[in-house]
């Protein structure tokens, strides 16, 4: 009985210390794209989100359309879809918290600043 608890206390202790990395810990992934190109990227993707959830069609035709266009911008953006650099460094960016709350500050900010164009009644009016 008490080998099976000291084996049940080494790997739960190695379990925690290789598993539980804090983000200063969590290796830079190559090719990591810059906040800047991270939040445009973000706020291009919701905007695609938006336009396949708005177009009404059936589910499995909305994804596979989302999917496609998803490609095409990133390869506009200069990302290859392939590589998944994106899915890196998106999961680097949300094992280090203030950096992803900085980034999507700048997505909220960049949407909120598209709506206002778009919507002419939400714009302050003159005295």
């Amino acid at each position: 009985m008490k080998s099976s608890l000291t084996q049940f206390v080494l790997a739960l202790g190695l379990l925690l210390a290789t598993g539980c990395a804090r983000p200063e810990q969590v290796p830079t992934p190559p090719n990591l794209l810059p906040k800047e190109k991270m939040t445009s990227l973000l706020v291009q993707i919701h905007l695609l989100e938006a336009r396949v959830e708005t177009s009404r069609l059936p589910p499995d035709s909305a994804r596979a359309l989302f999917l496609s266009q998803q490609r095409d911008l990133m390869l506009r953006n200069g990302v290859s879809p392939t590589d998944s650099v994106f899915e890196r460094s998106y999961r680097y960016y949300a094992s280090h918290a203030k950096d992803l709350d900085g980034i999507y500050a700048g997505v909220i900010d960049s949407l909120s600043q598209r709506e206002k164009k778009m919507d002419p009644t939400r714009m302050p009016r003159p005295n």
